[in-house]
């Protein structure tokens, strides 16, 4: 009797399983199909409303990491549904245990790491598994968006600093959380007449160290990548969603004071107004117009110490240029030889205090989005004002790209920039191209319908009144991805006169290779994930001989708990083509002819970032050019969960170079504090002592979101000269305070 209830239970389990697994299936073929609310949505984080009880719920989420074979061990349950203004997703999300604390670092909106507990939406309404927007919530209800490019292949492909309209509430329950979100229609690019989107969904469990996904990744691609999706099925095609125009007015007032500057009497005051417009001309094409813009909301870079012997690359934050950036600025070399670089535009540097300063823009518009599923365009025209202290005259920037996809997600793009000064030598305006800056530029970009092959192979030339020979850049990436292997191949060749005044090219007259490989060994158990060496070579000639040349071998370990450890051993030839001083402090030069061969050993480690204390460190220690370096740079993490994080940066070099050479004793120290009182009023303050630039700088900004994207900012920044540390005071350089109020306004 007892042998015949086991098996009869043994069978309904079997049976159980069976329709479970074969339940999975169809919702993996058919993907998940998103019904028409039937009663009103409210967000409260309560699934209460009948439009929840009929939707499809997509479950049966699968391990990303530790392991990537295996269902989830914290499960997950998503709805979607839509009306005619919004397209709702709300999660429920249970937890392994009744009792338990979710991990954020704040209630600051744009939360990043795998630190963090949260769920994601990804959604590529036009299918091309190349670009899609990316919304996600955590357990407090902080938000997070940005848009993905490229198919999601890289860390860098994910922009965060993209903001626009949409909301979303978050409840917690012993034993789960949930999730209510509502995107507005007119926040989202698609095509009217669609009849199915990609959409992927992904969940951060912390306490269980766990990152899990509704359609399965493996774990060598990132959790963003687009190759890995399915569809979002509407039942009826899409309409367009109407007139969607919006108005973001700002009005700004500045007081600031240039303690350098004799002949500046007191402080200077400035009102100015401004503002931008974005029209949707289509679902998926929209035109951002912007009269007299202001960027004094965005924080100003933090500082680097810099040991190198050529510029640094920041990266762009301000919003104007982030929708559909790609177009733009992902051309060319990511670090070496950009066609163009959208900080070029209103951005000037202070070489006294190593600060980005703003230069003023009369206007500017920017028409960029798809014309179908295969075409997508970017025109963009911006009139820069004159700065006669830093001798820039009134130039105008225009810049027009197009890409046209080829086969399942490739595609092929061509881009023109042009900067141009339109005035003559009486300040007339003028279209006689006599002072202008040129780049034309083709590209072919390669991804593979599984996201194991992707490659990016280019061709551009610059044009200038001169015409000069070797104008021009060309080059490949390459890239591998398997479970265990990863191989990437780089070259580019970059002319001696390529001279895109309007990208980033730090470098001229190179020809570079970097191929690289990697292998990685995963564990089935216990608390090391995965480990294993990479190994990469960078020879550089310059036409004449090897300029520059570095081997690196690492060994890398990944923890379960999100902590990792990595070191390697460095070898690097350097040969001068011009007069260099190794410490960048104004101090005596070796000169252009002497080469060096210099060995190190780095090492870089990351604790658990879900502790309330986290710690960072680096290091380098070894040979540099003549003499030696010692680096150790660390950062130290507070969180006060959920109103304060608090974080340490301590950056020391210390040179020791032989005579006539500089010693150098070089310091970076900068405590940053991140108050959050609410989801809405923010307070960040940092402070950062740079020795290799002689500077002190204090950047506070208070901000206070009272509407969606609308916004009351007040920043104050302080610099003063450390020339005079040992005195009783600091020299004082510059000091602002900046009032400034945006309201986005829908029409």
């Amino acid at each position: 009797m007892t042998s015949v209830t086991f098996d009869h239970m043994n069978g309904n389990a079997c049976f159980t399983f069976l329709l479970l697994f074969i339940s999975f299936i169809s919702t993996a073929q058919d993907g998940y199909r998103i019904i028409r609310s039937v009663d009103e949505i409210i967000l409260d984080g309560q699934l209460n409303e009948q439009t929840w009880e009929n939707a499809q719920v997509a479950r049966e989420f699968t391990q990303y990491f530790p392991f990537d074979s295996s269902r989830a061990d914290s499960q997950t349950e998503i709805r979607m549904a839509y009306d005619d203004q919004f397209v709702y997703f709300s999660a429920k999300l249970y937890n392994l245990e009744d009792d338990r604390s979710y991990v954020t670092p704040s209630l600051r909106r744009d939360f990043r790491g795998e630190a963090n507990d949260g769920v994601t939406l990804i959604i590529d309404p036009f299918q091309d598994q190349t670009n899609a927007f990316f919304f996600g919530i955590n357990p407090f209800g902080v938000r997070r968006e940005g848009l993905i490019a490229n198919g999601g292949g890289r860390g860098d492909d994910l922009d965060l600093s993209w903001d626009n309209k949409w909301y979303g509430e978050s409840k917690q329950y012993p034993g789960y959380w949930i999730a209510e979100v509502a995107i507005p229609f007119k926040t989202l690019r698609f095509s009217a007449g669609a009849t199915a989107w990609n959409v992927n969904f992904y969940r951060v469990d912390s306490e269980n160290s766990e990152r899990s996904t509704w359609t399965p990744i493996p774990r060598n691609f990132r959790i963003i990548s687009l190759a890995f999706m399915q569809e979002l099925i509407w039942d009826e095609p899409l309409k367009k969603p109407g007139s969607n125009v919006s108005l973001i007015p700002y009005t700004l007032t500045n007081i600031s004071r240039d303690f350098e500057d004799e002949q500046q009497d007191g402080s200077d005051f400035d009102l100015q107004v401004g503002g931008d417009a974005k029209i949707a001309l289509t679902p998926s094409l929209n035109l951002d117009l912007t009269i007299n813009p202001d960027f004094s909301q965005v924080e100003v870079d933090e500082q680097v110490t810099n040991l190198d012997r050529f510029e640094i690359f920041f990266p762009e934050r301000r919003q104007f240029f982030l929708e559909n950036a790609d177009l733009f600025s992902d051309f060319g070399h990511p670090f070496l030889a950009k066609p163009f670089f959208s900080r070029r535009i209103g951005v000037a540097r202070d070489s006294s205090t190593g600060q980005n300063l703003q230069n003023k823009i009369h206007y500017g518009a920017r028409l960029s989005g798809k014309l179908d599923n295969n075409w997508r365009i970017g025109l963009l025209n911006m009139q820069g004002a004159k700065d006669e202290n830093i001798n820039l005259p009134s130039l105008n920037y225009t810049v027009a790209s197009v890409r046209r996809q080829v086969m399942a997600r490739s595609n092929v793009g061509l881009i023109f920039i042009n900067k141009q000064n339109l005035e003559n030598k009486d300040g007339d305006f003028s279209l006689k191209a006599t002072d202008f800056n040129r780049v034309l530029g083709a590209e072919f970009n390669y991804f593979s319908s599984n996201g194991k092959w992707n490659s990016r192979n280019y061709f551009h030339k610059s044009f200038d009144e001169d015409s000069p020979k070797d104008s021009f850049v060309f080059g490949q990436w390459l890239d591998y991805q398997s479970n265990t292997l990863s191989f990437n191949w780089s070259h580019v060749y970059i002319g001696d006169n390529y001279n895109p005044e309007l990208g980033f090219a730090p470098r001229k007259g190179i020809f570079r290779l970097n191929p690289e490989v990697g292998y990685k060994f995963y564990t089935k158990s216990g608390y090391l994930v995965n480990h294993g060496p990479t190994f990469d070579t960078e020879p550089i000639w310059n036409g004449e001989r090897l300029v520059d040349s570095r081997q690196t071998l690492w060994y890398r370990l990944t923890f379960r708990d999100n902590s990792s450890f990595g070191l390697s051993l460095n070898q690097r030839y350097t040969y001068l083509l011009d007069d260099f001083d190794p410490t960048n402090t104004d101090g005596e030069v070796i000169l252009a002819g002497e080469d060096f061969n210099y060995n190190a050993v780095e090492f870089s480690y990351q604790s658990d970032f879900r502790k309330m204390v986290a710690v960072s460190l680096n290091g380098y220690f070894g040979e540099f050019f003549a003499g030696q370096r010692y680096n150790f740079r660390s950062e130290i993490n507070f969180r006060f969960q959920p109103v304060a994080a608090i974080r340490m940066t301590v950056n020391y070099n210390q040179l020791r170079m032989p005579e006539p050479l500089n010693d150098a004793d070089l310091w970076l120290v900068g405590p940053r504090i991140d108050l959050t009182m609410t989801r809405k009023l923010f307070l960040t303050s940092f402070f950062q002592y740079n020795s290799q630039l002689d500077n002190i700088n204090i950047n506070t900004r208070l901000q206070w979101r009272f509407k969606p994207v609308s916004d009351l900012f007040i920043v104050y920044t302080d610099n003063y000269g450390t020339d005079t540390i040992a005195s009783e005071y600091l020299r004082k350089k510059n000091r602002a305070l900046v009032l400034k109020l945006t309201y986005w306004l829908n029409l």
